[in-house]
């Protein structure tokens, strides 16, 4: 074995599939998939293919050309990893197709029963694949090293639409032996009711950026290049609508800043509250949270996150999990950017405001374990859902904002759009970036410590927190409160979210129950409708130990699946002495939530709950 990442079994010495057709029918009754993936190879080989799959039954591995079945084996099951599928393939082989069924509980796919939805009326299915679940759908190469095109047909209820991070091809009628290799049959490929969904992605793409999502769902046109989908209710399209409306402005800024645009269409779907990211990247389909809806249009900076991730993630990508600020932390500084021009300066340094006091929150959180908050780190053996954080993001933008200050925004800009151009399409690793920075910006590694930066723990001497007016009077106001001063109503009159969001971040933790009765009294902070300021307000409820607001904990628990909220609501009731009370409480309303997250967001808030019960 010759591995090219610490998560997937994934060969080195073998060659990378370049173009997967997958034939998918989904069976909602049973919340499972029967699928094949025909996986095809640049050159001919002979020789041992290992591939990822988690929880797959692998009924049996085609030669797609004599349709003779191929020897394969599947390993016990690795806690991180899943299973190794060995195929061995005897002579000169160009491709090979594999018929397989998911498992109901498949960590990418969350099935959601008609009740669960918006209408009540029909079920919906949708991926979330990163970090390393691609391989509970499918079986793959699932690591971002390895990219590839894909086309797709999705074989559904007649009644619904399937939506794809790929390019529409058409809705039409299955066709007779289309299903003929598949495990359920022909005849239920064709069966009376069901239709196919095509869709084709022409362009390199790492497994995890693969996504679909099946429902009852409607669209709204919002710009040349953008629709929003959501479940068809006028209610959540026209809300969405509004939020997004100035999405063609931040895709022609970022073209200015990075370079074209590459992936044609730029279109969102607004996913039910169960989905456990605030976005999620996925190309030509951005997948996001309802919860970005706030009525305000500052639900347009995770749309502004997830759109520069088309160039920075999508178009360059880390290679491993183990280099995720090549993703991240690029995408947060591109992001700011747009932000800046498009909301304003004083928008753009309350946003790195708040990512700073989360930076430092990590470190606590990490303070047993260094490793990770390093930039470049070592995840041998660690899931990298267990330790996804902001460290990626925000020191990897702090990183690239030294980089800015040190030679100058019209350099970095011009070193920033070459870094694109020559790197698109493909995946690299931290030391591939640093030659590519010292080549072009000659004699940084004298002015910036570089390895300090990339391979030092903790944050670095020369990192910065951000400077404005309007930043210093909420800070100065949030140290006040501690004093027993509230601030008044003309000081915050104009305060939205993301004021309230960095007001909360920096008050004091030891601030007592009565402190905070009196704030939810005058501002009604737990009845916001900005769940950024309501966890916010929450988590310090929960310090306090207020139990006066543990019954909108536990509603907020049960409405919402994002693991930005669940994380920290959770490991506030259950961190620390004394707490018997509020783990009793935890355990018992995430038993009672538990079927309304997602299969990743189930996992992070086991661990935390494990880690403290």
């Amino acid at each position: 074995m010759a591995p090219v990442d610490p998560h997937s079994f994934t060969d080195s010495t073998h060659p990378f599939a370049t173009h997967i057709s997958l034939s998918l029918y989904l069976d909602f009754p049973s919340s499972t998939i029967h699928g094949t993936a025909l996986l095809s190879f640049p050159n001919p080989y002979t020789g041992p293919l290992s591939l990822d799959a988690r929880s797959l039954i692998v009924h049996s591995v085609i030669d797609p050309k004599s349709h003779t079945p191929l020897p394969f084996s599947l390993s016990v099951p690795d806690p991180i990893r899943g299973c190794h599928l060995t195929i061995s393939l005897e002579n000169n082989h160009d491709s090979v197709l594999v018929v397989f069924t998911t498992h109901p509980s498949a960590s990418a796919l969350q099935w959601l029963s008609p009740p669960q939805t918006f209408n009540k009326t029909y079920p919906l299915v949708y991926t979330q694949c990163q970090a390393i679940h691609a391989r509970s759908v499918f079986p793959c190469q699932d690591t971002p090293a390895a990219r590839v095109r894909y086309t797709a047909r999705l074989n559904i209820p007649r009644q619904l639409s399937a939506v794809m991070a790929a390019r529409h091809v058409e809705k039409r009628a299955p066709i007779s032996g289309e299903g003929s290799f598949l495990s359920c049959g022909d005849q239920m490929w064709c069966a009376e009711g069901r239709a196919v969904e095509e869709f084709v992605m022409e362009q390199p793409v790492p497994p995890y950026l693969f996504a679909f999502a099946v429902g009852e769902l409607g669209f709204r046109e919002v710009g040349p290049r953008t629709r929003v989908y959501a479940e068809a209710a006028p209610a959540v399209l026209d809300s969405a609508a509004r939020e997004f409306a100035g999405t063609e402005d931040m895709i022609r800024q970022g073209e200015k800043l990075f370079g074209p645009y590459e992936w044609e269409r730029f279109d969102l779907l607004v996913l039910p509250p169960s989905f456990p990211y605030g976005g999620m990247e996925n190309p030509r389909m951005v997948f996001l949270t309802p919860t970005v809806i706030k009525g305000d249009s500052s639900g347009a900076q995770v749309v502004a996150h997830e759109l520069a991730h088309s160039w920075t993630g999508n178009l360059i990508t880390n290679k491993t999990n183990e280099h995720f600020w090549l993703n991240e932390g690029f995408t947060t500084y591109a992001e700011r950017r747009i932000v800046e021009v498009v909301q304003g300066e004083e928008k753009a340094v309350l946003n790195i405001g708040i990512g700073w006091r989360g930076l430092n929150e990590e470190m606590e959180r990490f303070k047993d374990n260094m490793e990770f908050t390093k930039l470049k780190m070592n995840q041998e053996g660690v899931d990298p859902d267990d330790v996804y954080s902001q460290v990626p993001y925000e020191k990897g933008f702090q990183f690239l904002w030294r980089i800015e200050r040190q030679v100058g925004r019209p350099a970095f800009d011009e070193f920033l759009k070459k870094y694109i151009a020559t790197f698109k399409f493909q995946s690299i690793d931290t030391d591939t970036f640093l030659d590519f920075l010292k080549a072009n910006i000659p004699g940084i590694e004298k002015d910036v410590d570089l390895v300090l930066w990339t391979e030092g723990t903790g944050i670095p001497p020369d990192a910065y927190e951000p400077v404005s007016s309007l930043y210093t009077q909420i800070v100065t106001l949030a140290n006040e409160f501690n004093l027993g001063r509230m601030p008044r109503e003309d000081e915050v009159a104009d305060w939205r979210g993301q004021e309230w969001e960095l007001y909360l971040e920096n008050l004091p933790k030891s601030v007592e129950a009565s402190q905070i009765i009196a704030l939810d009294q005058r501002y009604r902070l737990s009845e916001s409708k900005d769940y950024e300021v309501k966890v916010g307000f929450l988590q310090l409820a929960i310090t306090a130990k207020c139990r006066d607001y543990y019954g909108e904990v536990e509603k907020t628990l049960k409405e919402v699946g994002r693991m930005k909220y669940l994380r920290p609501l959770y490991t506030a009731l259950v961190q620390g002495n004394g707490k018997e009370e509020e783990k009793i409480f935890a355990k018992r309303v995430f038993a009672e939530a538990r079927d309304c997250y997602h299969p990743i967001a189930q996992g992070v808030v086991e661990s935390i709950l494990s880690k403290h019960l």
